[in-house]
């Protein structure tokens, strides 16, 4: 598949419904339209109760976010 402009929120979204992969796995994307704040400021408190855990490749872009009650009893597999 050769690459194709990302011209409209339309086409991003066309292209990522349209992923799939060789064991089956098939994407459904809708655009979201909501309107949410701008430059709300995290605390240093509110990330470290986060449950992130890292991937191994760039963990600073890719992780998983773990569910309070699930932080301790799951093991994240990348």
């Amino acid at each position: 598949m050769e690459g194709r402009p990302l011209v409209s929120h339309e086409v991003i979204v066309q292209l990522i419904s349209a992923t799939t992969t060789r064991e089956g796995l098939q994407v459904q994307a809708q655009l979201d339209t909501g309107e949410y704040p701008l430059k709300v400021k995290v605390t240093d408190e509110q990330m470290a109760a986060l449950h992130l855990h890292p991937h191994p490749f760039h963990g600073e872009w890719n992780y998983t976010i773990l569910p309070e009650s699930s932080a301790e009893h799951v093991k994240v597999i990348p």
